[in-house]
């Protein structure tokens, strides 16, 4: 029981610093960088500070589970951020954070879809809830403030890659240790991303910039929200199942909306309130549905 208590708030801290994350991404896209750069540059860091601790065996045990760690670092890692980087281009961070929370119930249908659990009708309303609330919020940023609605359909794919990120999570961490998945996350994750570089031009650095805002901002995401929080996500899905700690994502839109508010003077509209709490109301009957 301690155990599981100790990774319920390990989970909840790890989505509470992700929250940050889409304010410190914004402001490093407003200095210059590039979606794929900022992405490079995060998981870089997060790949050195993990190799320190992790660097005897380099390959998994077959060529398959080897492709299933490419695939970890596509959807956990380069696809899902430069996905929600670019997303931050065209919508308000507080947006991105809410739309992600389509990720749990995302999770859950495909938990009952691969491994056959059962899907209730709770759970359903629950789905149906978390999508009006979406559709509240989409509708929020393109309407009233002109906003163009590639940004929150980017996100929604975000937010399904994560959740597959999640279930080919569930398989391989029978299979292998966290930091081993970590590292082999990271290292795909930052190999693929260089692949965009090529359709992207070099950072244009806004003069005048501190230095020392863009250090700070890369640091915070490479070495807390990444390699910090990467490992203690990990571990929590390998200890208290894929749906449980993906519903600890809901928690992440309050901390993005009140940081981006101060930090960014992002405005705060009675509707994006009203699909938040829409979307965290379909989250939590969801998650109340289900098992691990």
């Amino acid at each position: 029981m301690n155990g599981q208590l100790k990774y319920n708030l390990l989970a909840l801290f790890t989505v509470i610093v992700w929250g940050t994350t889409f304010v410190s991404t914004k402001i490093l896209l407003a200095d210059g960088l590039t979606p794929s750069w900022i992405f490079i540059s995060r998981f870089a860091i997060a790949y050195l500070c993990i190799l320190s601790l992790c660097y005897k065996r380099l390959w998994s045990d077959s060529v398959k589970d080897e492709l299933f760690m490419l695939a970890l670092g596509l959807t956990g890692g380069s696809l899902y951020f430069i996905m929600e980087n670019t997303a931050l281009q065209y919508t308000f961070a507080s947006n991105v954070s809410l739309i992600i929370c389509a990720a749990p119930i995302l999770t859950m249908s495909l938990n009952a879809l691969i491994f056959k659990q059962r899907f209730t009708l709770k759970a359903a309303i629950g789905s149906v809830f978390a999508l009006f609330g979406v559709v509240i919020v989409v509708l929020n940023g393109s309407l009233n403030f002109g906003l163009n609605p590639l940004g929150d359909c980017l996100t929604l794919l975000a937010a399904l890659l994560w959740a597959i990120y999640c279930m080919l999570l569930k398989y391989m961490n029978s299979r292998y240790s966290n930091l081993f998945i970590t590292r082999k996350v990271f290292f795909y994750g930052l190999s693929t991303a260089l692949l965009f570089c090529i359709f992207e031009p070099l950072p244009d650095i806004v003069s005048p910039v501190p230095i020392f805002r863009i250090v700070a901002n890369l640091l915070f995401l490479g070495i807390i929200a990444s390699f910090l929080c990467y490992l203690i996500w990990n571990q929590a899905v390998k200890v208290l199942g894929p749906n449980r700690t993906a519903n600890y994502i809901y928690f992440s839109p309050f901390i993005t909306i009140v940081s981006s508010s101060i930090i960014l003077d992002e405005p705060v509209t009675l509707s994006l309130i009203a699909g938040g709490a829409i979307i965290i109301s379909g989250v939590y009957l969801t998650s109340d549905s289900h098992g691990n």
